[in-house]
């Protein structure tokens, strides 16, 4: 069933709204997916970005995808193939560090909702025109951090952001309290450590933690 750019971004708007942090995870091993999203999920945490930067990736969704509470998505979706493979593990979103019109055709031909990327005002006008008003702003840091963001703003109020990259517990504040930032996503809810040694109860912590940052 396809779905349309703006009823992609209505649907990736309702996820970003569903708390202030998107945890971005990077999974190794899928045996630790159902465990992690539970911890977040009971951290106030319920929309998941999972990176397909690894393997386990896909199985992870798929075990995350049963977690009650969560909304997954698949991040660092670049080509058509990744699109069909998300859907397949049961993502609910898509997320991309830019956009290309053959991603875009194929995450709306698999009515798979996206937050599609973009870091520069043009990139963010083209969307605008195909229909999307719920973007990620990545890499947001590198990009120029909240003041880019806050200027990008001014001239094209009518479009939404998810800042990503370089977002911290010491910049996600200024972020947040944007009239364009719906939400950001941060890896830091989630680091390697705490998943490696199973600490699902500090990592339920953390999140807690982020979901009071929007306060």
């Amino acid at each position: 069933m396809s779905i349309s750019p703006k009823a992609a971004s209505a649907r990736t708007r309702e996820i970003c709204q569903m708390a202030p942090i998107v945890p971005v995870l990077v999974v190794h091993d899928a045996a630790h997916a159902r465990p992690l999203a539970e911890a977040l999920v009971a951290g106030g945490l319920p929309a998941l970005e999972v990176t397909l930067r690894t393997p386990a990736a896909l199985d992870a969704i798929l075990e995350m995808a049963q977690v009650p509470g969560g909304v997954v998505g698949a991040g660092t979706l670049v080509t058509p193939d990744d699109v069909a493979a998300a859907v397949e593990a049961g993502a609910q979103f898509g997320v991309s560090p830019g956009a290309t019109d053959q991603l875009l055709d194929a995450c709306e031909a698999a009515g798979l909702p996206m937050l599609p990327g973009a870091a520069t005002a043009s990139e963010a006008m083209r969307l605008l025109e195909r229909g999307y008003d719920m973007l990620k702003f990545f890499p947001a840091d590198a990009s120029g951090g909240a003041p880019a963001l806050k200027a990008i703003g001014a001239p094209l109020p009518q479009i939404s952001f998810c800042p990503t990259g370089g977002v911290s517990p010491g910049n996600a504040r200024t972020y947040l309290s944007l009239p364009n930032v719906v939400c950001a996503g941060g890896s830091w809810v989630a680091p390697a450590d705490l998943i490696e040694a199973g600490d699902w109860a500090g990592i339920t912590e953390l999140a807690r933690a982020a979901r009071q940052l929007a306060g």
